[in-house]
């Protein structure tokens, strides 16, 4: 075994299993593990996605908002162990892999598309679920041909 497979090895060990999907330009909530003496709290990050990078164990993600109208940016690694969560709050309609641009804007400008899917989208998805009036006449189908085989 040469030292790139031992090191991609390890590096397989130490990845998270749970991590939330999100892409550029979706709106996250980041919570953060932080050490203060010897407590711990859990602080929350608010912000869009502007950048990911990299990949395996030393892959990142750049969150940026704005804050008393400044803008704020910090970069997280995905697999670190000081996060505790990440949420996606809205979805973002974006034709960029990186979103530096927002860094310069303010107000309404600053601001991404949602996403919003298409009917077809909508309706594979609701068709894979039955609806409870469907659920409950295959339940009457079924006990009606218990009691006929009875």
């Amino acid at each position: 075994m040469n030292r790139a497979n031992i090191i991609q090895k390890l590096e397989k060990d130490q990845l998270k299993a749970e991590i939330c999907d999100f892409r550029v330009g979706d709106t996250i909530v980041v919570h953060t593990r932080i050490l203060e003496g010897e407590k711990e709290r859990v602080q929350a990050f608010k912000g869009t996605v502007i950048a990911r990078k990299g990949a395996g164990l030393s892959e990142t993600f750049s969150v940026h908002r704005i804050a008393c109208g400044e803008g704020m940016e910090r970069v997280f690694l995905l697999h670190s162990p000081r996060i505790a969560k990440i949420e996606v709050l809205q979805e973002g309609s974006v034709r960029r892999s990186k979103l530096y641009y927002l860094r310069g804007t303010s107000g309404k400008a600053s601001k991404v598309k949602p996403l919003f899917r298409s009917r077809k989208a909508v309706s594979k998805t609701n068709s894979a679920k039955p609806s409870k009036s469907q659920s409950s006449n295959s339940e009457a189908v079924q006990t009606v041909e218990a009691s006929n085989e009875n």
